[in-house]
């Protein structure tokens, strides 16, 4: 088991894979399917994001769809806590709530079951990127219209000259890879 947060980021870092020019041309696509695959790796990055979130009594994980499922599934566990889908519009059954946010080639709209949180419940969104904001700062949104209290955000991966902190600010980031 690595010993510091420097060791854990540079086995991550060794797990995901760069591919150049997808979904489009001058973009790097930073694919996490190496780590997933990795059992060692996997259990480091959940291990890394629940010893950084300790301080935190989180009664809620919400993952964002789709990546943010296994990640935010996996923490839950560790943490002994819930686990609530944030999911794409159309994607959930029950009464819902929803918020668009912007993309950089659009607009999306995330959704969460209108009872996924308890009032004053403490929160933690997970995806595996962070890289504009966006769909963070609406899954933030939409777990704080339940009166849930968002605690931090978790990110495997953090693109920082997207600058997506600007959007989350007031909150705990934890991101175990930076590029």
């Amino acid at each position: 088991m690595p010993h510091n947060s420097a060791d854990v980021e540079r086995i991550l870092r060794e797990k995901i894979r760069a591919i150049p020019d997808y979904p489009k041309r001058g973009i790097i696509f930073r694919d996490i399917t190496p780590l997933l695959k990795d059992k060692n790796a996997t259990k480091i990055c959940i291990d890394e994001m629940a010893k950084r979130l300790s301080r935190y009594k989180i009664d809620y994980v919400v993952g964002i769809e789709a990546r943010g499922f296994i990640f935010g599934s996996l923490l839950a566990y560790k943490l002994g806590a819930g686990f609530v889908p944030a999911r794409k519009k159309g994607k959930l059954p029950y009464s819902k709530i929803s918020r668009d946010y912007a993309l950089e080639y659009g607009n999306e709209t995330l959704e969460m079951h209108d009872d996924a949180v308890e009032r004053q419940s403490n929160v933690v969104v997970v995806d595996d990127l962070l890289a504009t904001g966006g769909t963070a700062s609406a899954a933030g949104a939409l777990v704080e219209s339940l009166g849930g209290r968002v605690v931090a955000y978790a990110f495997v991966v953090e693109l920082k000259d997207l600058g997506g902190r600007s959007k989350l600010t007031g909150k705990d980031i934890v991101s175990i890879v930076t590029y």
